[in-house]
């Protein structure tokens, strides 16, 4: 069952020819698997989210040359990492206020940054010289993202066995 809801989500996400790339992901996907168990002995409940997401990656229009629909899609996008962005720089300052409502993506991934959640985040870039600029970019989202300290992380460095 997994594998096929994975082809699924994976088969609707849209892409388009950009002058940038051949197949430009024009959407996020997120897979959302929820984990519900009861201990045998105990009867005690555990309740689990495994949130794996692949964005779509941020892209200059000068460079990408799209127009139209291609032009939104890009806007949307952009808006969107955007968002996250600022999500993530304001959990890393430890400000007060995170804007998690300033877009869907961010209300979508709301529970999985801050909060007691474990993130890893894998960066994809480009070995392309003309790409240099975006894969900097990238690197430096990655670098405010491994800033982030979940409370989990904070009150117990040990790992979930002593979160019990």
């Amino acid at each position: 069952d997994v594998h096929r809801l994975v082809r699924a989500g994976v088969g609707a996400r849209h892409s388009r020819d950009t002058s940038m790339n051949l197949q430009s992901s024009r959407s996020h996907v997120l897979f959302v698997m929820k984990i519900h168990c009861i201990s045998l002995s105990t009867g005690a409940q555990h309740t689990g989210k495994l949130l794996l997401v692949d964005l779509a990656g941020s892209e200059r229009v000068k460079r990408s040359e799209v127009t139209g629909d291609g032009l939104k899609e890009t806007i949307e996008i952009n808006r969107s990492l955007s968002a996250l962005g600022d999500v993530v720089g304001a959990i890393a300052r430890g400000d007060g206020h995170v804007p998690y409502r300033n877009h869907e993506l961010t209300q979508l991934l709301q529970d999985s940054l801050g909060g007691s959640a474990k993130t890893l985040v894998f960066v994809n870039l480009s070995p392309s010289a003309s790409s240099r600029e975006e894969s900097a970019m990238s690197l430096q989202f990655a670098q405010r993202v491994k800033g982030v300290v979940n409370r989990h992380a904070r009150a117990n460095p040990g790992g979930l066995s002593a979160a019990k």
